[in-house]
């Protein structure tokens, strides 16, 4: 076990996580490659044990009123608030991202358990008025059991927290299943969470449950029958594969998947505005969110000032090791994720794109790692590898017209996922919020693709999933609506007039 690790879980009031006694999970650091820990995978058998076990405590938790559960939320929220800088050490140690964007990530778990907290006294239903005399027409809601989750490597906590906060509120179990990169994440913050839960409420203890492991622990969860629903992040590969498992038995899904996202700049736009919120949104994260700006479409009397600009500033970016306070880039995640990035750039190249940056760096100081530089690709059309998502900072660049043009170049591609507009004419920012403009789930003004809220709904359509997860009223998808007539008169009279009259 690596020493920053044992640091950090004895700092959590934790205890260190046992190491596998034979071949297990290798989890290591993209920071430098160091070897972090080895864990032992969940076995089929122990799978089965925690959704039993999840399914077991959720019968106790289900009749526990929605303000107490809330309470237990709060009170999470206040563990990690507590542990926010070792949380977010941990967050950068497995990930690489930055400190300030693992701070930022625990403070988006704590966010989403405030929401949660205030959502258990709104779980509300609707009242409606009946067609009937003496009859009262209404909605209720209900938990709808286990639900699993399974999260990836770029927001080890955040996801989950946005289910998880959410599920608990409306009465429901949890089961998780971490991306097999960031399992250490996953034991911290379930590890507080399970404290919080034994201290709160020792008969649901089991509410929540942890499986560590690789695609087939994934598979093992998604297909089980006691398992209700399955919210899971990740490719549009992986999302076709669970949807096709759910829907054998009609299991209810929350899909967020991949993003190719676009911001377009209009003659009118904020430039200086614009550049800050295109390097970050591009580069931010190493290029390995979902919501990355991977395509920008700039007005072609701007085109040239803009391009320029934006290749300024690259140069300005600090790539290198997360932990140190100044860099903007840290490495990307493995050797696959490299390979993948440096495969784009030659297929880019070979369909005419040009391309500045792109390289690997620091490799002298960091042999088993994968820090790149930023890349930025001038193109003509779109087409080819440009409409392919490649989880890395990419950033595609193209001139064009006229708005409408932008705009279908904007929703030519796949996925659904973000999108964006700079501009300060108010029929173009309309335009491009209206039905008639973006086909994303996200739509932003002024503002880049990436860093969302927790006080909307977060999805896309199309290629991403349609799931929504977080704020608005997600938490809809994770309980079972009733409708309930209720008669308190002593006639019969049926909805549409119909007559039915026996003796």
């Amino acid at each position: 076990m690596h020493k920053d690790i044992e640091t950090i879980f004895r700092l959590l009031s934790l205890p260190v996580p046992a190491g596998a006694t034979t071949r297990g999970l290798a989890v290591h650091s993209p920071i430098a490659g160091d070897h972090l820990a080895t864990l032992s995978t969940t076995s089929a058998e122990a799978i089965d044990d925690s959704i039993e076990r999840a399914r077991q405590a959720q019968r106790h938790w289900r009749n526990v009123p929605a303000p107490r559960r809330g309470e237990l939320v709060r009170q999470f929220a206040q563990r990690l608030r507590a542990h926010k800088r070792e949380i977010g050490s941990l967050v950068t140690l497995e990930t690489g991202k930055i400190i300030q964007e693992g701070l930022g990530e625990v403070q988006e778990m704590i966010d989403i358990c405030d929401f949660a907290v205030g959502l258990s006294r709104q779980l509300y239903g609707l009242v409606i008025a009946s067609e009937r005399p003496h009859h009262k027409l209404l909605e209720s809601w209900h938990p709808l059991g286990v639900c699993g989750v399974i999260s990836a490597f770029n927001f080890p906590v955040a996801v989950w927290a946005w289910n998880t906060a959410l599920a608990l509120v409306c009465g429901n179990a949890v089961v998780w299943k971490p991306s097999e990169k960031t399992p250490l994440c996953a034991l911290a913050v379930e590890g507080l969470l399970r404290s919080t839960l034994q201290e709160f409420e020792p008969a649901c203890l089991g509410v929540t449950q942890l499986l560590i492991g690789g695609r087939e622990v994934g598979e093992h969860l998604v297909s089980h029958a006691d398992v209700s629903l399955i919210s899971a992040t990740g490719s549009t590969a992986m999302g076709r594969s669970v949807a096709r498992s759910c829907a054998s038995s009609f299991k209810r899904t929350i899909l967020e998947l991949g993003g190719n996202n676009a911001a377009i700049v209009c003659p009118s736009a904020d430039i200086g505005l614009a550049l800050k919120a295109i390097t970050f949104a591009a580069v931010g994260t190493a290029g390995q969110r979902c919501t990355t700006l991977r395509r920008l479409f700039i007005q072609r009397e701007l085109y040239p000032f803009v391009v320029e600009k934006l290749k300024s500033i690259y140069r300005t970016i600090k790539v290198g090791s997360p932990l140190e306070v100044d860099t903007l880039v840290g490495p990307l995640i493995d050797m696959h994720s490299y390979d993948a990035f440096q495969s784009a750039l030659e297929q880019i190249r070979a369909e005419g794109g040009t391309v500045t940056g792109g390289g690997r760096v620091l490799m002298e100081q960091f042999p088993h790692a994968y820090y790149v530089e930023p890349a930025l690709v001038e193109v003509r059309t779109q087409g080819g590898t440009m409409l392919l998502e490649t989880f890395a900072p990419l950033l595609y660049v193209m001139a064009f017209d006229k708005l409408e043009e932008a705009i279908e170049l904007n929703n030519a591609a796949a996925h659904g996922l973000s999108s964006c507009i700079f501009t300060q004419n108010l029929a173009e920012a309309e335009t491009f919020l209206s039905c008639c403009g973006s086909d994303c789930g996200i739509v932003n003004v002024n503002i880049g693709t990436s860093g969302a809220e927790i006080g909307g709904a977060f999805g896309g359509e199309k290629d991403t999933g349609g799931g929504r997860e977080s704020g608005s009223d997600a938490w809809k998808a994770y309980m079972r609506r009733a409708t309930n007539t209720i008669n308190f008169g002593s006639d019969l009279p049926l909805a549409q007039g119909i007559k039915f009259d026996v003796s």
